[in-house]
């Protein structure tokens, strides 16, 4: 089976991609309509000729920290300027990796109000601020995570009747040194597994014992693993929990998913 066919088979809705890690003009051979493009900072933000190529192939949306200059609706937002009318926003508050102090200290609420009232059909994410996100109304980006599903089943009873999207990190393999390397490092930074692992201990396909047992099962709490049948029925789970649309990130490479 191909590439293209064997993700197009796991049911996925879209993948994300990371600029700072591809091309992302390589978006438009995806067999997914939707694509999403995260935010990497500044110097990595595709330019507009880029996007724009994308977006007349695919439903294309670009992360944007409402809190970054340039893309901030309360001060300096000229980078919005600078977006090619067929891309759509995901409004987050950003990681603090990508901001600079001053960014940080910016106060979010408004900023994301306004953002939406300036975007009305922007998705909204909810990492870290799930309250202010609910707020909105706006599609809710939500990252897979251990309670995801039982999230989603208590939002859906309480009556919440909008629209949610689950970003997860996607590896389409049965092998555990190959998932641990593409992901172990990732999971490794969720809260509740840094505590379980112990300290000094490998999180690559190196690890062992103790550290290897907690980061193989971080691992499907955190992400989509396995073969294609095997995250078909991951993605169906989620969905019947609540969500509407899964985006996969290829924790591999772009290649996977091509």
């Amino acid at each position: 089976m191909l590439a293209g066919e064997r993700v197009r088979s796991t049911g996925l809705d879209a993948a994300a991609l990371k600029p700072a890690e591809c091309d992302v003009s390589r978006g438009a051979a995806l067999p997914f309509e939707t694509v999403v493009v995260d935010y990497e900072g500044r110097e990595h933000l595709p330019e507009r000729g880029v996007l724009e190529s994308l977006a007349a192939e695919k439903e294309v949306y670009l992360t944007t920290p409402v809190r970054a200059d340039g893309f901030d609706p309360l001060g300096e937002d000229s980078l919005l300027a600078e977006l090619p009318d067929g891309v759509g926003r995901v409004l987050v508050a950003g990681h603090s990796a990508y901001l600079s102090d001053d960014e940080r200290n910016k106060a979010l609420a408004p900023r994301l109000g306004a953002a939406v009232e300036s975007a009305p059909g922007a998705w909204v994410g909810t990492e870290g601020v799930e309250r202010l996100a609910l707020a909105t109304g706006a599609t809710q980006f939500e990252l897979l995570g251990r309670s995801t599903p039982q999230d989603l089943r208590a939002l859906r009873a309480a009556g919440f009747s909008g629209e949610v999207a689950v970003y997860a990190p996607t590896v389409l393999t049965d092998d555990p040194d190959e998932a641990l390397d593409a992901l172990g490092a990732y999971v490794a930074r969720r809260r509740p597994v840094a505590r379980a692992l112990p300290e000094g201990a490998p999180t690559d396909a190196a690890a062992t014992d103790r550290a290897r047992e907690v980061l193989l099962a971080a691992s499907s709490d955190f992400a989509l693993v396995g073969g294609a049948e095997e995250v078909r029925q991951q993605v169906g789970a989620l969905r019947e929990a609540g969500a509407d649309t899964v985006v996969g990130y290829p924790a591999r490479g772009l290649e996977e998913f091509l």
